[in-house]
C-alpha cells in the first residue's frame, strides 16, 4: 500500500530526488510515521535513513534547499543533521549494531534496511516510508508495527532481553511512550524489564532524568510512575520516593499510603499546571514523610518536621541525579518546605497575620503553592473534599485582600537600614538589624501599615528603647 499523504511536503520529493541522483535507497522512519499514523500531527524532528550514506545524502538535500542550510556532522555516529523552515532533519546511514556488556554505545557497521529496523526499539518505530520516486509512499512494515498501534501495544522487533539489555534506556523509553500514548507494554516485554532492571546502572542520570521529565510532562505521570515502580526501575532512580509506599498499623490506627497519594496529587496538579518544576514538587512534596514517621499511643502516626526534612532531601535528590542545582532546585525546595502552610489555614481560622506571613514567605510563589494545596486533596469523602476546596478558596481570597491593602508580596521595607543608620548617626551595627526586623514583624502582624510615616513612627520608638539618640539637625 502507498502511504503518500504522509509524504506530500516540498521536503520529501526534495530529498528523494538527491537519494535517486544519488543511487541510494532512502526512507522516512521513526516517530515521524509513527505520529503520522497516530495522527498525532506533524512531527518537526524527522529521521530519514539511506541505505548507504547518510552524510552524503544530507550534503546533497542542503545543496537542493533554499539558503543552503548548514549541515552538522556527526562522524563518529554517522550521522548528519540539518534545519529548514522549522523542520529537524537528521540523516543516517542504515546501520546493525551490536553492543559490549558493560555499555549502551554500539559498535556500528553498514547495514540494509531490514539491519537498521531489527536494531530499533519498538516495533511502532520500526515503521519506514520509501521516498524514493519509484517506490514513494510504500510501507516497509517487517514487525507488524502496524497492528501494534492499532492494538496500541509496545512490542520490542527482536527479542525483549536482547533489546533492552544491549540499551538498558530502552527501558525508560518504553516506560515513557506508554505514558505519554496510553499504550499497554507486552507481558513478556513487561517482564524483560524488570529481568534486566539492574541494567540501568549503566545509563547516565542525565539520560534517565530526560525520560523522567518526559514523563512528567504528560497529562497522567501516575501511569509512568506506577510502571517504573512496578517494574523495579523506580526504587534505584528514586528510592526516596518507593519509600513512601505502604500502610502500617499499630493498635489498629493505620496511616494512608503516601506513595500512591503522592502519585494522585501529581496528577492533580497536571490538570491546573503545565509548570515542570512545580510537578516535580509535588512528587517530592511527601518524601521526608519515611524518615520522620513516628508512632504515639496518645495520637498516633505523626510526621513531624517532614517538610524541612523533605526540603533538604530535594538537594541531595538533585545531586544524585545530577539535575539543575539552581533556582529551579531551591523553588522546589521551598515549595516543599511551604507545601503544609496552606493546609494548616484552611483547617483554621484565617487571621489576616498568617495569611500576610504566608505570602511574605512564599513571595512570587505562593500562587503555586496554592495550586500544589489544591492538589493535595485526594480524600474520596466528598463533604471533606467540599470543605477543604471551600477553606483553599476563603484562603485565596484573603491572600488577595492582604496583597491589596499590605503590598507583601516581593516585600520591600519601607524604612531601609541606610535611614536608620542616618536618624541616629550609627555605623553598622546589630541595632540596625534589631530595628529592621521589629518594623517587618509590626507589618506582617498588622500592628502598623505598610507604610513609611508609620514604620518610621516604629523605628523612632524602637530606637529609644535601644537607648540610641536621635541625630540632631
Amino acid at each position: 500500500m502507498n502511504y503518500t499523504q504522509a509524504l506530500t511536503e516540498d521536503i520529501f520529493q526534495v530529498i528523494g530526488k538527491s537519494a535517486d541522483e544519488l543511487g541510494l535507497e532512502a526512507y522516512v522512519i521513526g516517530g515521524f510515521v509513527r505520529d503520522f499514523f497516530l495522527k498525532r500531527g506533524t512531527s518537526k524532528d524527522i529521521d530519514i535513513v539511506a541505505v548507504g550514506s547518510g552524510i552524503t545524502l544530507a550534503e546533497k538535500v542542503a545543496s537542493k534547499l533554499r539558503g543552503k542550510p548548514k549541515v552538522a556532522v556527526f562522524k563518529n555516529f554517522g550521522t548528519a543533521m540539518l534545519k529548514h523552515e522549522g523542520i529537524e532533519l537528521e540523516f543516517v546511514g542504515a546501520r546493525k549494531e551490536s553492543y559490549h556488556r558493560d555499555s549502551r554505545k554500539p559498535v556500528v557497521e553498514n547495514g540494509s534496511l531490514d539491519d537498521d529496523q531489527r536494531r530499533r526499539d519498538f516495533t511502532i518505530n520500526a515503521l519506514a516510508l520509501s521516498i524514493n520516486k519509484a517506490t514513494f509512499g510504500n510501507l516497509l512494515d517487517p514487525f507488524e508495527g502496524i497492528k501494534d498501534l492499532e492494538r496500541q501495544l509496545l512490542r520490542t522487533p527482536l527479542d525483549p532481553n536482547t533489546t533492552y539489555s544491549d540499551d538498558p534506556l530502552r527501558m525508560m523509553r518504553a516506560v515513557r511512550f506508554a505514558t505519554q500514548l496510553g499504550f499497554t507494554i507486552e507481558l513478556p516485554s513487561l517482564q524483560a524489564i524488570t529481568d534486566n532492571k539492574d541494567r540501568l546502572k549503566i545509563i547516565s542520570n542525565e539520560r534517565i532524568v530526560d525520560e523522567l521529565h518526559k514523563i512528567m510532562q504528560t497529562p497522567e505521570p501516575s501511569t509512568g510512575f506506577a510502571l517504573l515502580h512496578k517494574t523495579g526501575l523506580l526504587a534505584s532512580i528514586l528510592p526516596e520516593l518507593t519509600a513512601l509506599q505502604g500502610v502500617e498499623e499499630i493498635e489498629g490506627q493505620k496511616h494512608k499510603d503516601n506513595f500512591w497519594h503522592t502519585l494522585e496529587v501529581v496528577d492533580n496538579i497536571c490538570k491546573n499546571t503545565d509548570n515542570l518544576w512545580l510537578r516535580w514538587a509535588a512528587l517530592l512534596h511527601d518524601i521526608g514523610k519515611a524518615p520522620t514517621k513516628r508512632f504515639h499511643k496518645k495520637i498516633g502516626w505523626t510526621f513531624h518536621g517532614h517538610e524541612f526534612v523533605g526540603s533538604k532531601m530535594v538537594y541531595k535528590l538533585f545531586k544524585r541525579l545530577r539535575m539543575p542545582l539552581n533556582d529551579k532546585m531551591k523553588f522546589v525546595q521551598k515549595i516543599v518546605l511551604m507545601s503544609s502552610r496552606p493546609i494548616i489555614l484552611s483547617e483554621e481560622h484565617v487571621s489576616d497575620s498568617a495569611v500576610r506571613r504566608l505570602v511574605f514567605d512564599a513571595g512570587e510563589h505562593v500562587e503555586d503553592l496554592m495550586t500544589l494545596c489544591e492538589a493535595d486533596i485526594t480524600t474520596k469523602n466528598t463533604k471533606k473534599q467540599r470543605k477543604y476546596k471551600n477553606n483553599f478558596t476563603l484562603v485565596r481570597q484573603k491572600i488577595i485582600e492582604v496583597e491589596e491593602r499590605d503590598s507583601i508580596r516581593n516585600f520591600q521595607p519601607p524604612i531601609s537600614g541606610e535611614e536608620i543608620m542616618t536618624a541616629f548617626d550609627l555605623k553598622p551595627s546589630k541595632e540596625i538589624g534589631i530595628i529592621k526586623d521589629h518594623i517587618k514583624e509590626a507589618i506582617l502582624e498588622g500592628d502598623i501599615p505598610n507604610e513609611f510615616e508609620a514604620a518610621k513612627a516604629l523605628m523612632l520608638k524602637k530606637g529609644n528603647e535601644l537607648g540610641l539618640k536621635i541625630k540632631s539637625e
